[in-house]
Order: structure tokens, then sequence, then C-alpha cells
């Protein structure tokens, strides 16, 4: 391992197994010498950390906590991030609001305290990079983790960190940053919401990054650096399905006989299946008909509600693992056996698979960290389901798949995604016997806009400006998908709805 000190963006000292010293340019950038480094030693980890956390730096931690190459871990003590909470206008995904006790997902990473593999600095094709270390790493990490590189904000990586202010993007780098890496769209987006909300007109920074012609892009294939993990998340390969079920009687017998057919059998089969119908009876006969390779735990329920259904199934799971199944799933015999190996090659907890349509193609072809979670196409370690159930303040709403991802990045564990996983989703037709909710604000007489439950979501897990930038974009939407109206009255209107949404977000909060 070799290990960058720097001060004032610029290196101070580097060091090689913990006592060598090495020459470096003294007039040269960080991150230029961080590249001419990982050059000279194309097999090491480079640990960056600023002088003033020099004390704090957790040195013997940083292998356990850098498990595999294809990794950048990172960690700001501070509040705040080198982006500030402006850059929550341009981007909604869970890597935005940054939980600092955890181990969280983010692209967002700090001069403070990093840690990377040479052999992706090496990877890298452009060999220019800017002078600011900070705009740099956070950069590179925005551009690779679609492209597969895991990146963490890691507390572990320091002891008491010494919480001296850490540099601040300028708006002149922020509005620069969101022209090199966003749309173009929400660099116009970034400007009027701060005109908006912050009644701040950043004019120059707009100008200056508009004709800015450095798009930045990379042709970088992180594939041919190899994981070689170095911990073990499997102990057992012992698996738990659940399935809640209401009116699928055929398509629910199709997937247990794909679960029958698996060179990887589960050991339970958790079923909840709901009727609403008084004194109605259980249709699932085939469950003690026919002989299964596994156990089948049945459930029957006059209460629907797919939350209430999960959370029952996965109260009965008694293996290492779950398998978070749909009624209307189908699948290869190898699923198991194949998640099993990626669960095993990437040391993770929790993953979702790709989860198409038939005939759909597939779109995201590279295993990276995703910002999604799905109730139906997801595996989870059973131990980080201790504290997080499905909130029954989404039920018959939309958002409790999301909801519940988000439980789990803010207790630690990260979820990937894996393309080569396939689920095909039939989207079957709803049962017969289902019948429609009546949610609680159906008789108001303004409709809250956007539905209550999504609003709770955007409450629970995003800032400020999260929230209000998405509040510009559903405005804009409804706006020029609708007739046009007078955009005066449409605003006092849509801010009704607006209002009544987070009135009855909080109310079902409170009453869940």
């Amino acid at each position: 391992m070799i290990v960058i000190y720097h001060h004032k963006n610029r290196i101070t000292k580097v060091i090689s197994e913990g006592t060598i010293e090495l020459s470096f340019n003294r007039n040269s950038s960080i991150a230029c010498e961080l590249l001419e480094i990982a050059a000279q030693f194309p097999k090491t980890i480079i640990c960056w950390c600023s002088n003033h956390n020099q004390r704090n730096l957790n040195i013997k931690e940083v292998n356990k906590l850098f498990h595999h190459q294809k990794m950048m871990l990172s960690y700001n003590p501070s509040p705040s991030n080198y982006f500030d909470e402006r850059i929550g206008y341009v981007e909604q995904t869970p890597f935005i609001n940054v939980n600092k006790k955890v181990c969280y997902p983010t692209w967002q990473m700090s001069s403070e305290v990093g840690v990377i593999h040479a052999s992706v600095l090496n990877a890298l094709t452009e060999r220019n990079p800017v002078v600011d270390f900070d705009y740099f790493i956070n950069s590179l990490a925005k551009l690779l983790m679609p492209k597969g590189l895991i990146c963490y904000s890691q507390p572990k990586l320091l002891k008491g960190a010494n919480r001296k202010n850490a540099p601040k993007a300028s708006r002149f780098k922020l509005y620069k940053f969101v022209k090199q890496h966003y749309k173009l769209r929400w660099l116009f987006l970034l400007f009027f919401n701060e005109l908006i909300y912050e009644r701040k007109i950043a004019l120059f920074s707009f100008i200056n990054a508009l004709f800015y012609k450095s798009k930045r892009k990379t042709t970088i294939n992180l594939n041919a650096i190899d994981v070689n993990v170095t911990i073990k998340t499997i102990k057992e390969t012992t698996i738990d399905v659940i399935i809640p079920t209401i009116g699928r009687k055929k398509y629910l017998y199709d997937v247990l006989c794909d679960l029958k057919k698996q060179t990887h059998l589960p050991k339970n089969v958790i079923i909840v299946e709901q009727n609403q119908v008084e004194n109605s009876v259980s249709e699932l006969d085939y469950l003690t008909a026919e002989t299964w390779p596994f156990n089948i735990k049945h459930t029957f329920i006059h209460q629907s509600g797919a939350c209430n259904a999960r959370n029952i199934a996965l109260s009965k799971v008694e293996s290492e693992w779950v398998f978070l199944n749909d009624d209307d799933n189908r699948f290869e015999e190898d699923l198991l056996k194949n998640t099993f190996q990626c669960i095993q090659n990437y040391g993770i907890h929790a993953l979702i698979t790709s989860y198409l349509k038939p005939n759909e193609k597939l779109e995201y072809k590279t295993t990276h960290q995703t910002g999604i979670f799905g109730s139906g196409n997801s595996f989870v370690k059973a131990s980080c389901l201790k504290a997080v159930v499905f909130d029954m303040s989404f039920e018959f709403g939309y958002g409790e798949d999301t909801d519940f991802g988000m439980q789990l990045r803010h207790k630690g564990y990260d979820i990937m995604y894996f393309p080569n996983l396939k689920i095909i989703h039939l989207y079957a037709p709803m049962g017969g016997f289902r019948i429609k909710p009546k949610l609680a604000w159906n008789n108001e007489l303004i409709q809250p806009k956007p539905s209550p439950t999504i609003m709770l979501l955007k409450l629970k897990y995003d800032t400020k400006t999260q929230i209000n930038g998405y509040k510009l974009l559903l405005f804009l939407r409804l706006y020029f998908n609708g007739a046009l109206i007078n955009p005066v009255s449409f605003h006092k209107n849509f801010q009704e709805k607006w209002n009544m949404s987070q009135t009855w977000a909080k109310k079902i909060r409170t009453n869940a």
C-alpha cells in the first residue's frame, strides 16, 4: 500500500508499506502524481489523506475495508460534501443524501481520505486531470460508478476524524460539473432552481458552463480488472423464497415449477395467499396435491396488501438468504446457483436481477451499484432484515420497495445489480377477486399531486434541494403535458395539490 499525504492541493509526503518514503514531484498536482504512482506500482492500493487527519488514518483497517480491486472508498467527516446541497437540484438518486454513519453508496468522494487501486487509474484514457483533486475524484467516481466501480462513503477509514473545514466547490465548478456529467437540460434546471428557490441569478456561472466544450466521457472498460474479493458473506447456501399472491393460481404454479427445476434448491418457499372474500378458502390445491422438493409454508389470510403479506412471509424465514419473488415471474433453472456465485464473487449482502417484460431488450448491461430495489427480483441476506420491514404507510400506494431498499442502505447494506441474472416479469392480469382499495384521500376536493406515498418517500430520504428539484420537474411535466392554461392559475392549482400531498404524507406516516 502507498499513502499520499497532502495539504492545500499539494503532496507533502508519499509513504510505501508504512515506512519507506518515495520521491515525488512537488510542483505537480495530486491527481497527476496519483496517476504517476499508479503507473509505477500497477498492483498496489493507493490511499490519500489530508495532513490534518494523518493521525486519524485507520491504516490497519484499509485492507479489510478495501476488499477487492474494483472499489473506491472515501470519507468526508464534515457534515457537507465538496458539492453542496445544490447538486440535489439535478440528481434524484439515493447517492446524494449520504448517511455518514454507515458505509453508504455514493459517487461523492473527498480529498480528506480515500482509497483506490492502481489498476483503475491505469485504465483511464484521460491522462491530463484537472488540478483540483476533489473535482478529479468526484468526476472519476461519477463517471465510473455506472461502469462497475464500487464507490462508498466509508467512515471507518478514519478514527476520530478532525472536522476541519474540507474544500468546497465554487458555484462555477458546480455548473461546470453539471455540464460535463449530465445532459444539457440539467444545466438549465440548476439555473432556474437557484433562481426560484434561492432568488440567486447565477448568470456568469451558467454562461461559462454552457459554452464549456469539454464533455467528460470515457470508453473505459473495467471488466478486465479482477474483483478478487477477500471477504465472505456466505456461510451456508440456504435460501428461502417468499411469494405474496392473490388470484393468480396458474401463474404461481409456473413459478413453483421453475423453483422445482433449480439446480440449487431453496429450503423453504413461503407463500402468503390473500383473499378478502369472507369465508373463502385457498384455491392453491396443488400445494398439497403434488410433491415438491422443498418445504412449502403456506399462509392464507383475508387481508389484502403486498406490504402486509411480505412482512408475514419475512417473519417465517429460516435460511441464511431470502429471495423476494413475485407470483408472475419466470426464470431459468440455474438462477439460484448463479446468484450465489455473484454473491460470493463480490462479497455483498443484497442484489437485484434484470427484470424485463417478455421480448423486452436489456438496456443496462454492466454490473454496478443501483439506486433501485425491486420487491419481486431481489436477494438479501436474512441477517440484514432484523430491523427492516415493508412500511405499512405505503400499503396500496407506490414506493414500498423503494423504501425497503433505502432502509437497507441506511443500515449499511449496498444493493448491486447483476444483468446476467435474469427474471422475466409477465405482468399478469390482476386476480379476479381483488377489491380496489379506497384510499384515505379519495374524498378530498383537491386531489394530492404527487401521490402521498411518493411524497412520503421524498420527505424521508431526500434533501430539501432534491425535493424542490423534483417539484419543478413535476410542475413542468404537468404543465406542458396539459392544455397550456394560464400559468398563474395553473401554478396556484399545482401548489394546492402539492400542499395536500404533503399533508397526507405526514398523516399516513403518523398513522402507520
